[in-house]
């Protein structure tokens, strides 16, 4: 058969999975193994710390409209974003402020999330809804907005419908994390937040139902971070919740009795008490069961927890477990497949600084952003401290690169929130996202401090575990600036280009749209289980193309207390054609399909047909 047609098989109806023939297969598998043992032989010796690898340099420069130039297999043109928030219908304004004093308002809010709340293939924005101590403690705010996406267009266009969708239940709202809990092929909610925490159950065409009280779910104190996954592989999603700090909206500190900070911050965290964390087993009856304790996740050093990212970065096909904490070590929890975690976060090398040092972590992301076939690690922190980005050596050991990367210097000074690896310009190689912003306006009156407002800061992977900071030219602070926290990244108009949007503090969100132009190819994949959960959240997907292998995971719940777009995103470069597209899904089953063309949207159900549900326009 020509691959002409192969291709338009494809395209055309849902054929079966064309497997590889065993000798086609053997004759793969030993030269994979060959390249990879040569590039690791190259890449490590005689430096275990995360060593330089050689830019590709594999053909001839490529100009591309006078813009950009990229070796051989990508084109590295300029990117570039535009945030369009306002004319997209993105205008709903909490009911909030700047001016911040006592721990709870300095740290409350931030959560925001892509999802497609009516499966009509349009991404709709969750955000969280910020509020006051005096709104809170008359009744609080409705703990999110839900903007629905209407119509098709390359600008979409968005309506508040938080109200008529049922989400009404109100409070002071922290993170969000969306997840199909009842495997209905509908997303749910979950909402993390001061004093309780919400869980809307999906009933269709974007309306909910409050079902916390149902599901026993409401967790309670200050929870702050939230992330789903089914971590014992039963088909149904489990839901892991952090907690911060034990504080009461009623009895305050005296501002006229407190030092505080420099006479501006009221209150700091640590002087507060920590609270244990939470991980909800789903029963499958609608109800879920606190298991926290006996698997081993409830902190009972009560450190105060921020981001939780859940990733199988050992590769055992367990989903493991990532959780920040403020002031104190992080959390890396091991699955040890028996519905039981090890907590080995300073061990393996990720709890904390390159130097052992305890910072103020914020948020985390997964993505083996240097085709090792490692999920490596990105940890954002407070203003003064360095990111850290941990390479992933094996062994469940990581080594923080973060300077060697280029990544350190650059992130020392911000506030650091939200976080994200996306690829932006569709090269093949992970860049990463940072939101950044101070606590308080009353913080610009301070001398030598951080200003309250701060610009978002783009790093372009060069594809040699290094990294060049590129925001500003790629139009992304372009005036006006906000104080920022989550971030979640997807393609909102479906044109195969990673878009992102932003929370800002006592503002609509940004939503900035990616209008970057250039010869990649691209494809996203949205996954379907059966077997396993519906949702696939904890499925793997990796993308082969003769110039790179490349891997994600669906996931539900990360960055700064947000969730990204649940389909996932692959820049091919110039090549237009996936040699090999390989799923391992959580229910340990695992799929293959070969000559799969790119530059389109598809949809795999598990145990089935790959089907193409979209073309993208040719790059």
């Amino acid at each position: 058969m020509q691959k002409a047609s192969k291709h338009r098989d494809l395209l055309e109806s849902p054929e079966p999975v064309k497997r590889l023939s065993a000798t086609a297969l053997l004759t793969s598998l030993i030269l994979c193994i060959c390249v990879l043992s040569s590039f690791r032989a190259f890449s490590m010796a005689g430096n275990d710390d995360g060593p330089l690898m050689p830019k590709a340099q594999n053909g001839p420069e490529i100009q591309v409209h006078g813009e950009g130039k990229g070796f051989g297999n990508a084109v590295h043109s300029g990117m570039y974003f535009r945030d369009v928030a306002s004319q997209a219908g993105l205008t709903t304004v909490p009911h909030s402020r700047t001016d911040r004093r006592y721990v709870l308002d300095t740290m409350a809010g931030g959560g925001i999330a892509l999802f497609d709340c009516d499966n009509d293939g349009k991404l709709d924005i969750a955000v969280v809804n910020d509020s006051t101590i005096e709104r809170y403690l008359a009744g609080g705010d409705l703990m999110i907005t839900l903007y629905h996406q209407d119509g098709n267009s390359p600008t979409p266009h968005f309506t508040d419908i938080t109200e008529s969708a049922g989400l009404t239940t109100k409070g002071w709202g922290m993170g969000i994390a969306v997840g199909d809990f009842d495997n209905d092929g509908l997303l749910d909610i979950y909402v993390t937040g001061y004093g309780h925490d919400v869980l809307y159950h999906n009933l269709g065409n974007c309306k909910f139902e409050d079902v916390t009280k149902k599901a026993g779910v409401a967790a309670g104190g200050f929870s702050t971070g939230a992330a789903w996954a089914d971590y014992n592989r039963d088909g149904l999603l489990d839901l892991f919740v952090a907690r911060y700090v034990h504080t009461d909206a009623r009895h305050l500190p005296d501002p006229g009795k407190s030092k505080g900070y420099k006479g501006v911050l009221v209150e700091l965290p640590d002087s507060l008490a920590g609270e244990t964390d939470f991980l909800f087993r789903n029963r499958g009856d609608g109800t879920f069961e606190d298991v926290s304790e006996r698997a081993g996740v409830n902190d009972p050093h009560k450190l105060h927890g921020m981001g939780v990212v859940w990733g199988d970065y050992d590769d055992d096909g367990w989903p493991d477990l990532f959780v920040t904490n403020d002031g104190g070590w992080n959390f890396l929890y091991h699955n040890k497949q028996d519905g039981t975690f090890e907590e080995i976060g300073i061990p393996s090398g990720t709890g904390l600084g390159p130097a052992g040092q305890n910072y103020g972590n914020m948020a985390a992301d997964f993505a083996d952003f240097d085709h090792d076939g490692r999920f490596d690690l990105f940890v954002t922190r407070f203003g003064n401290q360095p990111a850290s980005l941990y390479w992933n050596r094996g062994n469940h050991q990581f080594t923080d690169i973060a300077d060697k990367a280029k990544i350190a210097a650059p992130t020392v000074a911000p506030v650091k929130w939200g976080t994200g690896f996306g690829n932006f310009d569709n090269d093949g190689w992970p860049d990463i996202l940072i939101a950044n912003g101070n606590f308080s306006s009353l913080m610009d009156t301070l001398r030598d401090e951080v200003r309250f407002v701060e610009p978002i800061q783009l790093f372009r992977n060069l594809g040699n575990r290094t990294f060049e900071e590129i925001a500003d030219s790629a139009g992304i602070n372009a005036p006006p600036l906000y104080s920022r926290r989550g971030t979640a990244i997807g393609d909102i108009n479906n044109d195969g280009q990673l878009d992102f949007v932003v929370f800002n503090v006592n503002a609509p969100p940004s939503l900035f749209i990616n209008d970057t132009r250039n010869l990649n190819h691209r494809v996203l994949f949205r996954l379907i289980g059966t077997k396993s959960n519906r949702a696939a959240i904890g499925a793997r997907v990796v993308v082969v193309t003769p110039a790179m292998r490349q891997m994600d995971e669906v996931r539900a719940g990360g960055s700064y207390n947000s969730t990204n777009d649940v389909r996932l995103h692959f820049g091919l470069g110039l090549d237009a054609v996936m040699s090999k597209v390989q799923v391992q899904w959580p229910s340990g089953a695992k799929q293959e399909f070969v000559d799969v063309p790119g530059d389109a949207i598809y949809e795999i159900t598990e145990g089935q047909p790959m089907r193409r549900t979209a073309a993208l326009s040719p790059p």
